[in-house]
């Protein structure tokens, strides 16, 4: 059984503003999530429970024989500062196949990076290099739009930024730490979303995880999707609001969650909440799904909500001209409320964004602990933004940055059709630049991620606790700077790994060998 959304099917009671035409409307990705097999899911729960019965084991042996494994000490009496499942966790689980993440690179991030191996004799409680450099396919990197370059014009700016303005403002925002690059990048950024304001922060996280709490407070309810990112989890628990979760891009029931909330009010008192603020990303990066935008600002309109709209991994990957999923839905900028967003992924930089209304930014400025307490955006990394941003707003006159945004489409497309076509269960919309293919079984976390290695693919793997116990995926991230060639190498070696691994699970559609889809276009 498969779970599938076209996104053209929003709820036809509600009119928007500026509507797609009905050529733009078939442009429109299906979103997709095929069940899992139920025996799949019975050998990964298997998998798990082995391996917990035997870290069971192993602390039990621990008590008798000398261990690698960091015990507390001198603080008899004491609540132990560690959790026990996590510390369990991490020393009989994570260890084993720690190996799988925390790669160094040597190079720049682009289509191809150098990554220093390393060698472990002791079951990876210690790290070391082998002094070797791995030439490998980059297939884990958030570079969307191939900005992440050591030359070209926003290098070269970025290069001439240091020479004028220095490495850093040491200082905040609020205390003479805004320099006239920061204000250049907010305008330029402003204009690109087509907000009356912006205003940008040295960092991604913390643009969540500060501007929330500035923004609502106690009496105040957030209405959060349940997959939401950790930084906007974060900034939601920081603001001391109620806070309401409900299921993953489903405007239905975000609606009933509305709608009682409402009637009810605050617990015990039942008092009118202050505010409502629903939360939202543009795309989820575990899922590669797409934020059903047009329904939930219905819904925002109807019951007087005001709507955060996180695009970290959606600015400059949607639209056609990126500028996000408002561009996407055909939704108008001034219907979301605040609209957040990173440098760090379409635009090779660094930091955050806050797009609104003047006054609400001129607020969030005197408010947000990002502005008042932490220091400002370095020079260099500003720079890179205009330069990036100007670069796809055509801007340097030239189309280089629209060309990127195709490519990075149609890249999207081309690689997680083929994928579908050889046989993986493949999560998310068909134009999400993040494509996850599932891989279930604790033990195959590890084994897909080596075996890419070993054939110079790097790719990320992600396993419980940030995904489902029986949900554990390979993330591929695609960007304008991967050629064809580029992703019929990954094709390759992904459905080499597969056949070995058993990992084409796909009960919806019919498996195809490779020599056939590379053969197809």
């Amino acid at each position: 059984m498969v779970t599938t959304r076209r996104k053209a099917d929003a709820d036809k009671s509600v009119s928007v503003n500026a509507p797609l035409s009905a050529e733009e409307e078939k442009e429109l990705g299906n979103e997709e999530f095929e069940e899992i097999p139920f025996v799949t899911a019975m050998l990964t729960y298997l998998g798990y429970t082995v391996l917990i019965i035997f870290g069971h084991l192993a602390d039990f042996r621990r008590k008798f024989v000398k261990s690698k494994v960091p015990k507390e000490t001198g603080m008899a009496g004491f609540t132990p500062l560690y959790s026990d499942f996590e510390s369990f966790y991490t020393r009989n689980l994570y260890t084993r196949i720690r190996d799988c993440w925390n790669r160094p690179i040597a190079s720049m991030p682009g289509a191809h990076m150098d990554v220093v191996e390393r060698v472990s004799d002791d079951y990876n409680w210690t790290m070391k290099r082998s002094g070797k450099l791995l030439n490998c396919l980059n297939l884990g990197s958030y570079n969307y739009l191939g900005f992440a370059e050591n030359s070209g014009p926003c290098a070269d700016a970025a290069v001439e930024a240091v020479a004028r303005d220095g490495c850093t403002p040491a200082g905040p925002r609020m205390e003479l730490g805004t320099q006239s690059v920061h204000v250049e990048a907010e305008e330029l950024v402003a204009d690109f979303l087509g907000k009356p304001a912006a205003m940008v922060v040295g960092m991604g996280f913390a643009t969540n995880s500060t501007v929330i709490p500035s923004l609502i407070g106690k009496g105040g309810l957030i209405i959060s999707d349940e997959l939401n990112h950790t930084s906007l989890v974060l900034g939601c628990r920081l603001s001391g609001a109620r806070i309401r979760v409900f299921k993953h891009n489903e405007a239905e029931d975000l609606e009933k969650v509305v709608r009682k909330a409402i009637i009810e009010g605050q617990p015990r008192t039942h008092r009118p909440w202050t505010k409502i603020l629903i939360v939202v990303e543009g795309i989820y990066s575990m899922e590669g799904s797409i934020c059903q935008l047009r329904e939930i600002v219905a819904i925002k309109k109807k019951y007087r909500c005001y709507l955060y709209l996180d695009e970290a991994h959606s600015i400059g990957a949607l639209g056609s001209s990126g500028r996000g999923v408002c561009e996407y839905w055909g939704i108008p900028p001034a219907d979301v409320d605040v609209m957040m967003g990173t440098f760090t992924k379409s635009f090779g930089a660094a930091g955050g964004y806050i797009g609104a209304e003047q006054s609400l930014v001129d607020y969030i400025r005197t408010h947000a602990h990002s502005s008042m307490y932490a220091t400002a955006m370095s020079a260099p990394v500003a720079q890179q933004v205009i330069a990036a941003v100007g670069q796809i707003a055509g801007r340097d006159g030239t189309d280089e940055g629209q060309k990127r945004i195709r490519v990075l489409k149609a890249n999207a497309k081309y690689f997680r059709s083929k994928l579908k076509q050889l046989g993986f269960i493949v999560y998310g919309n068909d134009d999400s630049p993040v494509v996850p293919v599932l891989l279930f079984n604790p033990a195959k976390i590890a084994a897909f991620s080596r075996e890419c290695l070993a054939r110079n693919v790097g790719v990320v793997v992600v396993g419980y606790p940030a995904t489902p116990i029986v949900a554990s995926r390979a993330r591929f991230c695609l960007s304008a700077s991967h050629s064809r060639e580029d992703l019929d190498h990954a094709l390759r070696v992904v459905d080499e790994v597969g056949d070995i691994l058993r990992l084409k699970y796909s009960q919806v559609h019919k498996h195809h060998r490779l020599s056939e889809i590379l053969g197809s276009k």
